[in-house]
């Protein structure tokens, strides 16, 4: 197996597990990790998933040896896109890297060591949030191969760092250390090496405690508005007051019995 599934309590741990290939994807692994992720978004146990690499390597991008092998026009066939998609995962698709068309109802985390560069710099771009080890470094290293960002790279890159910040990126393919990409915004912690998944798992147990229906609705909020308006958007995130009926008003039942006063959560 090429992708590794573990269930912490509510996390589920995905781990590509090709360190032969500095854990290169190859088609056999875009699907697993596919599956993998819609199983997740499935599981109503389940509430935050944790993206990694196994032996020190978040992922290298997409496999350019096998790509050189067996890339024909089936592959091309299979990855396209039309009008009729829209990113709902009543109707999921399966980009090239595996899971980076699909919109996720619950949040992912990257716990990034090593390398996270071309497609593995756009996998970690599709993650919600980036814990980079402090010599993790990202990259658009096809810049060199003639091979185009295909699975969402210049989607998310400019709206997580701004227009010009990622031209800089996408154009020069550069190297990009973790305190550069904290600095910037592509990382959202640097931890010293060998933490990034002791990290990455520590937040998602903070995440799992929460009401989940609630954050759910400002994530997906927070996604929505990219396309609207500002009257648009405003009316989209009112859909949320939903979760006030359903969470909110036992939260502040909780908080009015004197839970989280001084700013202790532990018990809420």
């Amino acid at each position: 197996m090429t992708v590794g599934i573990e269930r912490d309590a509510s996390t589920t741990v995905v781990t590509i597990d090709r360190p032969f290939a500095r854990n290169a994807v190859d088609p056999a692994t875009a699907q697993a990790l596919f599956e993998a992720f819609v199983a997740f978004d499935r599981d109503d146990d389940q509430s935050v998933a944790v993206l990694t690499g196994a032996g020190g390597v978040f992922s290298s991008g997409f496999d350019l040896k096998a790509a050189a092998r067996h890339l024909d026009e089936r592959w091309f066939a299979e990855h396209a896109l039309d009008g009729s998609f829209d990113d709902r995962n009543d109707r999921p698709r399966k980009g090239p890297m595996g899971p980076t068309r699909l919109a996720l109802s619950k949040p992912v985390i990257a716990a990034i060591a090593g390398p996270a560069v071309a497609g593995g710099m756009e996998l970690a771009l599709w993650c919600d949030m980036r814990v980079m080890e402090r010599t993790a470094y990202m990259g658009v290293y096809c810049r060199r191969w003639g091979v185009p960002l295909i699975d969402g790279g210049t989607v998310r890159l400019p709206r997580i760092v701004g227009h010009g910040r990622a031209m800089d990126l996408i154009l020069t393919g550069r190297k990009v250390e973790a305190d550069e990409c904290l600095a910037i915004g592509l990382a959202s912690r640097v931890v010293e090496d060998g933490r990034a998944l002791e990290t990455a798992l520590e937040i998602a147990r903070e995440l799992a405690r929460f009401p989940q229906g609630c954050m759910r609705a400002d994530r997906a909020s927070a996604m929505r508005q990219w396309s609207l308006g500002p009257a648009a958007a405003l009316t989209s995130e009112w859909r949320s007051a939903e979760t006030f009926r359903s969470e909110g008003a036992a939260g502040a039942a909780r908080f009015a019995a004197g839970k989280g006063r001084g700013g202790d959560f532990e018990e809420i």
